[in-house]
C-alpha cells in the first residue's frame, strides 16, 4: 500500500493497544514502524529486475520483522518509561505496527515475500488496490483525532471506527473478489475456455470494478467485471503471448526466470525489434502495463541475456475517468 496508508494503519493499531494516556506516543511510534519496511525502496539491488523483484523482500518478511519487534520491545522496556508502565500492551502495539504492514501489502497485486528467505512465490491476494481512499481516510481521521486529543473518549471512538472500518473493508474486498472469480469461471466456460489460471484484482482506487486475467498455454484472456452494474457474464478478450519464446528464454535468461517467479507465471511475452519484452500481467491493462522489462535479444540458436531494462509505463491519464464510468455502465468504451 502507499506510505500514507501504512503510516495511518501503524499509528492506529499501536494507539489502540496502549492506555489512553499513552496513545499519542504510541501513534507516533506506530507511524514510524508502519513505514519502516518500505525504506528498502532506497536500496539499489543492482538493476531494474532486481530492484523490482527484491522490493518487499527481507524488509517485509514476517520471519525478520518478528524478531526485530521483540528486540525493539526489549530495548524500549529498559530505556523508555511508557513501555515499562504497560509492557504487555506495548509489546502488542509494536508487533501489530510492524506486522500489519506486510500483511496489508500482501492484499495488493504487487506481491509480498512474507516468508523470505524461503524462496516461496510472493504472496499476492490482490483484493485491494495500492491506493484506496475508502480504506485510508477513516484510519487517517482516527490518527489525527488521537494526535490532537489522545485521552478524549471521542478520539477513542474515531480510532476504533477507523480500525473496524478498515477490517470490514478488507473483508468486503475478499467477498467481492470471490463473486468476480466465480463469474469469471462461468464466463470462461461459456466461451469454451476449459482450463485457465485466474488472477483477479481491483481496478485503481476502488473495489467496485475488477480486472480478471485468465492465463492459458496459448496466451491470456482479459476482462472486467463490475459488482454494481448488471453486466452479466464477463466479456473476455484474448491476447496471444510468445510463450514458446518465453519458455526458451527461461532456460538461459536469469532475468526472465526471476520475473516469471515473481509474477507467479502471470507474465506476457512479446518480441519488438528482436528484443524479448516481458510484461507483468497483474498490474495494468492491455497493452498498458506498469512493469515491462526488456530481458533478451534474439541469438543463434538461443535467446541471449542482455542487461535488463525497465521500459516506460504507458498507462493513459484518462484511465481513471473511464474506470469511474465503467463501474456504473457496462457499455462504457475505454
Amino acid at each position: 500500500m502507499d506510505s500514507l496508508t501504512q503510516i495511518t494503519l501503524g499509528a492506529c493499531v499501536a494507539a489502540a493497544c496502549v492506555p489512553p494516556g499513552q496513545r499519542r506516543k504510541a501513534a507516533l511510534l506506530g507511524a514510524a514502524l508502519g513505514t519502516l519496511p518500505d525504506l528498502d525502496v532506497f536500496l539499489d539491488y543492482g538493476g531494474p529486475v532486481a530492484n523490482f523483484t527484491l522490493h518487499r523482500g527481507f524488509s517485509h518478511s514476517l520471519l525478520v520483522l518478528a524478531p526485530i519487534g521483540a528486540l525493539l520491545w526489549l530495548a524500549l522496556r529498559s530505556l523508555w518509561p511508557p513501555v515499562r508502565e504497560a509492557p504487555q500492551r506495548w509489546f502488542t502495539a509494536i508487533f501489530l505496527a510492524l506486522l500489519t504492514h506486510p500483511l496489508l501489502d500482501a492484499h495488493t497485486a504487487y506481491g509480498t515475500q512474507l516468508f523470505w528467505p524461503s524462496g516461496s512465490t510472493p504472496v499476492s491476494w490482490a483484493t485491494i488496490f495500492i491506493i484506496d481512499p475508502l480504506y485510508t481516510l477513516p484510519l487517517l481521521a482516527g490518527m489525527i483525532a488521537v494526535l490532537i486529543r489522545p485521552v478524549s473518549q471521542v478520539s477513542g471512538r474515531w480510532l476504533m471506527v477507523g480500525l473496524v472500518w478498515s477490517m470490514l473493508y478488507l473483508g468486503w474486498s475478499w467477498f467481492a473478489q470471490t463473486l468476480v472469480a466465480a463469474n469469471a469461471r462461468q464466463s470462461l466456460h461459456a466461451q469454451g475456455v476449459a482450463e485457465a489460471r485466474l488472477f483477479v484484482s481491483p481496478a485503481p482506487l476502488t473495489t467496485l470494478l475488477w480486472r480478471v486475467v485468465a492465463r492459458t498455454q496459448q496466451g491470456y484472456y482479459e476482462g472486467l467485471d463490475s459488482v454494481v452494474a448488471n453486466d452479466g457474464l464477463i466479456e473476455f478478450t484474448f491476447y496471444p503471448s510468445e510463450d514458446r519464446i518465453l519458455a526458451a528464454a527461461l532456460l538461459h535468461v536469469p532475468a526472465a526466470q526471476r520475473l516469471q517467479w515473481f509474477a507467479g507465471g502471470f507474465v506476457g511475452a512479446s518480441v519488438e525489434d528482436d528484443t524479448l519484452i516481458l510484461s507483468d500481467l497483474r498490474m495494468g491493462h492491455h497493452p498498458d502495463y506498469v512493469f515491462r522489462h526488456a530481458v533478451a535479444r534474439r541469438g543463434n540458436p538461443h535467446w541471449d541475456a542482455i542487461e535488463p531494462e525497465r521500459l516506460p509505463s504507458t498507462i493513459p491519464t484518462r484511465q481513471l475517468k473511464w474506470i469511474w464510468q465503467r463501474i456504473w455502465n457496462e457499455s462504457s468504451v475505454r
